[in-house]
């Protein structure tokens, strides 16, 4: 993977569960408990969609009305948006929305637009297990609607890959230490673009975040909502932020939790989450360390020699995994995996453990949860979605030749992962779309209170980025949770659920920065 913060940690650590109970690993107790708080709700403030059409041709994409079917217990529809809003007469694409009907017609306060990250985590499968993502007070409050965005999962999907293609590009060595490495990590990474275009044609060149995020207001018009109100997990704090800068006088109540910081080059983004990780790493092996008779070693640095010269021996002799074999490429995913979520620790030191004996099956479970692998091949297309995305958002990759003079400055900050990430520059180098997008801050002038929530140890998408985000948004709030993991609502933080509940049920605005 070369951009795992934008996979979605909420989603993952529902797919960890289910695979790994299945091993006995760990039960249903392990779960953390959602917390209940008591509020009183207040409607959310609406306005007459009199001109709901940005532009006048847009308009019959703004009047839809949803055709809500039952679809188990809750109800599913079809929006239709054009693929490119440059020509909305031409081809059109269908986004799949699933709404799940708040518990209290008394206490409804409108609904709740959701998407768990990504790119190419499906807003689908979030609201339909809203249970484990959202507390009781906002599921009493308010309807929860999830879509797939554009080129995701059950709306119309991009494909650019067999699932043996993916299989080896995920596997692949994700740190080419030689020119011959290099050149084969090019090839793999331009036949997945290549892919995605004789695949999917046009759908390769129209799955941009502003896309998405217009497609987000033609949702909130056939909605029937004036104003939108808004939860986002890692990259869907990216989706929501623009849709805020594309429309703020449309923002209803926002929160942006576990944030990236939009206004960072590929090579800042890289270098922070680099650190991000070694830090989440760090504090792993510290809490085994400090339980004693630690069996990664004596001293934290120790703990993270081993884990890399780990890595380094599966490069040189994959591992044995069952019916199949551990990559390096696999071993980094199974282990960044868990760093997601400190209850997913006691994993981490299980497979560590079986990888040490030389077996590698338990990462490579780990691996193929982090990118929707399953028995019978791939469940999804969520990771052909996160690089079509990505390579269209970040037009300013470094060519794998000119890497290595960047190698040190990373490794200064991650002796585990540094060379990971730096190589992690050329992800889109060879993608055969260029958009000439370049990083750039969001203002969003105008939009009303928007919070934005950042975690102290979260590997994916580190404090910095949150705080960075706040800062640019002309009406930003910042909630600070000290902890680990990633995202911070529901992450057994009684002071950020309680900010995050307050603000989108009764409109409660924090007064200046929350520190949790």
């Amino acid at each position: 993977m070369r951009h795992p913060a934008r996979l979605r940690s909420a989603v993952l650590a529902v797919v960890l569960a289910t695979t790994l109970a299945g091993c006995g690993l760990f039960s249903d107790d392990d779960e953390p408990a959602l917390p209940e708080p008591s509020l009183s709700p207040s409607p959310v403030e609406s306005a007459e969609p009199s001109e709901e059409a940005a532009e006048p041709d847009l308009t019959r994409f703004y009047e839809q009305e949803l055709d809500w079917k039952d679809c188990g217990d809750d109800e599913c529809a079809r929006l239709e948006v054009p693929l490119d809003y440059a020509d909305p007469d031409g081809e059109t694409v269908e986004l799949s929305v699933l709404r799940v009907p708040a518990r209290s017609d008394e206490q409804r306060v409108g609904s709740l637009v959701v998407n768990p990250g990504g790119p190419g985590g499906s807003g689908v499968d979030y609201a339909s297990n809203a249970d484990n993502y959202f507390g009781s007070e906002l599921q009493q409050a308010f309807d929860i609607v999830g879509f797939d965005p554009r080129g995701v999962g059950r709306s119309t999907p991009i494909d650019c890959l067999t699932d043996a293609q993916l299989d080896t590009f995920v596997a692949a060595d994700p740190d080419p230490d030689t020119a011959a490495e290099r050149k084969r990590s090019d090839r793999l990474l331009a036949r997945f673009g290549e892919g995605c275009v004789a695949k999917s044609g046009e759908l390769a060149e129209h799955m941009s975040t502003v896309e998405a995020a217009r497609d987000i207001d033609v949702l909130r018009a056939a909605l029937g909502d004036g104003k939108l109100s808004y939860f986002g997990a890692s990259y869907g704090t990216f989706l929501g932020a623009t849709y805020a800068d594309l429309f703020p006088e449309r923002v209803g109540r926002m929160v942006l939790d576990g944030a990236l910081d939009p206004s960072v080059s590929s090579l800042r983004l890289n270098l922070v989450q680099a650190k991000g990780f070694e830090t989440a790493l760090r504090a792993y092996v510290g809490a085994c360390v400090d339980r004693g008779d630690c069996f990664l070693g004596g001293s934290v640095d120790a703990g993270t020699r081993r884990i890399r010269a780990l890595l380094d021996q599966i490069e040189r002799k994959p591992l044995d995994a069952g019916d199949r074999t551990l990559h390096e490429g696999n071993a980094v995913l199974g282990i960044w995996a868990p760093l997601y979520n400190e209850n997913f620790w006691p994993t981490l030191d299980v497979a560590l453990r079986s990888a040490f004996g030389g077996d590698g099956s338990i990462l490579l479970s780990l691996s193929d949860s982090y990118v929707s692998r399953g028995a019978n091949g791939y469940a999804n297309n969520s990771l052909e979605a996160l690089y079509a995305v990505n390579c269209l958002d970040h037009d300013d990759a470094i060519p794998s030749a000119d890497v290595q003079q960047h190698v040190r400055r990373f490794e200064e900050v991650s002796p585990t992962f540094g060379r990971i990430f730096a190589y992690s520059l050329s992800s889109c180098a060879e993608w055969p779309i260029h958009t000439g997008r370049v990083p750039e801050p969001i203002r969003a002038a105008g939009a009303p209170p928007i919070l934005v929530i950042g975690t102290t140890r979260d590997p994916a998408t580190p404090l910095e980025w949150a705080e960075s985000l706040a800062d640019q948004l002309d009406s930003g709030v910042l909630v600070r949770r000290d902890g680990d993991g990633h995202t911070g609502y529901l992450a057994g933080n009684e002071c950020v659920d309680s900010a995050v509940e307050s603000y989108l049920v009764s409109g409660k605005v924090p007064q200046g920065t929350v520190d949790c």
